[in-house]
């Protein structure tokens, strides 16, 4: 048995590519429209490590999905958690749970899919600002 990759649907695929790959960093590892079906499916994968995608389903007839209570995040670890967050919040993304501690933090993608964040290879000393930041909305 193998893993192969989560899905997650979307209902705005430019805001969610614009989102997971210019502000998160993923990259683009497949993408294919299926007329007949009248979806796009869109793979990405953390730099360097195409093991464990995210499958970006599109529906071209809009649809409403609400986040069930059994999906929890998705997560990936970064090399520099301060550097990652501040550049998030430089391009508009919400910080939920700031890396008070160094090492975790949460924000969420375009369609309220939620994002842990956790810094490789153990927690970073606390930095100001995000030590005294308070959580925003839920993650």
């Amino acid at each position: 048995m193998k893993y192969l990759h989560t899905m997650v649907r979307v209902t705005n695929l430019d805001a969610s590519l614009d989102f997971y790959i210019n502000k998160l960093g993923l990259e683009l590892v497949g993408r294919k429209d299926y007329e007949a079906g009248r979806y796009t499916l869109a793979f990405l994968a953390a730099p360097g490590d195409h093991a464990a995608q995210v499958e970006l389903t599109y529906n071209w007839d809009p649809e409403t999905y609400g986040i069930g209570r059994a999906f929890g995040h998705l997560a990936y670890e970064v090399d520099d958690i301060y550097a990652l967050c501040a550049r998030l919040q430089a391009a508009g993304v919400t910080i939920n749970r700031p890396p008070r501690d160094g090492r975790m933090a949460f924000v969420r993608s375009p369609d309220n899919i939620s994002i842990e964040l956790l810094q490789k290879g153990g927690a970073r000393p606390p930095e100001e600002p995000w030590k005294s930041m308070p959580n925003t909305g839920q993650w």
